[in-house]
């Protein structure tokens, strides 16, 4: 009994040697705990001689509140013409696309109208008509001359010959307007651009039938002179917003460049999915560089007076498409974050936020930004 215990015992002594052995090649092959350093701020940088980078203090700039918004443009409505089909039949010829610059009178398009053909009988008519009275009457005052017959036998026969050229004349100016020579009639009617611009809408194209007077129209032409930039105004900067204040506009297209506007339009209903009321802001447009889909930056400007931080421009580094500045702490130096204003006389920069009056700033943050690369 007691030799049959011992190799089992033998056994299981074995196995338990063989998980710790396992569980210590294990433990040698897994990587060493991680080390964490908390406390570590990468915004702050330390060099040699720091007494090398002049501080100046941030004075206090008070100029008007600004509210940033973005926008897109839109044609002026009230420089925008449709182009109205004055017959109804079938496009045979387009003379302008989508985009073209079109000159008052230029030759659009021309349809081929059965409208011609009724006007052309109409006229036809109205010449006959005419004629005959023309004739009547002539007839009745030689009548009326020998006593032959009646005064108002004679008016009635003035009256027929003047209701005659009436009808003639309006027969003849429907020809004209239909673009028709009454001499020379065409089944062809031409359709011209009835103002100068850029033509921002088309709905038509070859063979297509187009309706007399009836949406849509063939084409909406619009002066791009002047356009108008549409913003959302979040419901709770409404107060800073009054018509007649002045705007300034930035363009995705062109980074450089200002350009003025003026508050003409705010919005008497909100949005109330995202309650923002639409703005509209009127702005002159140069050598048409800002086209109709645009998207725009601006700047409200509103009555109320706003205090700001102001810097010397040098002390501004430009890193990721970001402003930031230099402060002095405990004998480092601090990158924050700001963001910048206007350009300011004798070479100083409005800052918008990030930086207080009173805070002390690196005057030139190239030079410091520069000893830190080179680190």
């Amino acid at each position: 009994m007691k030799a049959a215990i011992v190799p089992m015992v033998l056994s299981a002594s074995l196995a338990t040697i063989g998980c710790k052995s396992d569980k210590v090649h294990a433990d040698a092959e897994a990587p060493p705990p991680a080390k964490v350093i908390s406390g570590v701020d990468v915004t702050f940088f330390a060099v040699e001689h720091p007494e090398w980078y002049p501080i100046i203090t941030a004075t206090e700039y008070q100029a008007p509140s600004q509210l940033s918004v973005t926008g897109t443009v839109f044609p002026d409505i009230a420089r925008t013409v449709p182009v109205i089909s004055l017959a109804s039949g079938r496009i045979v010829d387009i003379r302008a696309r989508l985009g073209d610059t079109v000159k008052r009178g230029q030759l659009l398009l021309r349809i081929r109208s059965d409208d011609i053909s009724g006007g052309f009988d109409a006229y036809r008519k109205a010449v006959s008509d005419e004629l005959l009275a023309r004739k009547q009457l002539d007839r009745a005052k030689q009548l009326y001359e020998h006593g032959a017959i009646a005064l108002g036998d004679l008016e009635v026969a003035q009256d027929t010959e003047e209701d005659a050229k009436t009808t003639l004349d309006t027969a003849t100016e429907h020809l004209r307007l239909l673009g028709s020579d009454p001499d020379n009639p065409k089944g062809l009617v031409d359709i011209l651009a009835p103002a100068s611009g850029v033509i921002t809408d088309q709905e038509v194209a070859n063979g297509a039938a187009v309706q007399a007077y009836s949406t849509p129209n063939p084409f909406t032409i619009s002066d791009l002179s002047s356009v108008w930039i549409v913003c959302d105004v979040y419901e709770n900067d409404m107060a800073n917003v009054r018509v007649g204040e002045p705007a300034e506009i930035k363009l995705n297209a062109y980074p450089g460049k200002v350009l003025k506007g003026t508050i003409s339009n705010i919005g008497s209903i909100l949005d109330p999915n995202i309650r923002t009321a639409k703005v509209r802001i009127e702005v002159a447009n140069p050598g048409e560089m800002m086209r109709p889909g645009m998207f725009a930056s601006v700047t409200l400007f509103g009555k109320g007076k706003q205090n700001y931080a102001t810097v010397p421009a040098a002390a501004i580094v430009h890193l990721h498409d970001r402003d930031w500045v230099y402060i002095p702490v405990q004998g480092k130096f601090k990158r924050i974050e700001v963001v910048s204003g206007e350009q300011l006389p004798n070479n100083m920069q409005e800052i918008l936020s990030g930086l207080q009056p009173g805070q002390q700033v690196v005057t030139n943050a190239i030079n410091l930004q520069n000893v830190i690369d080179n680190e």
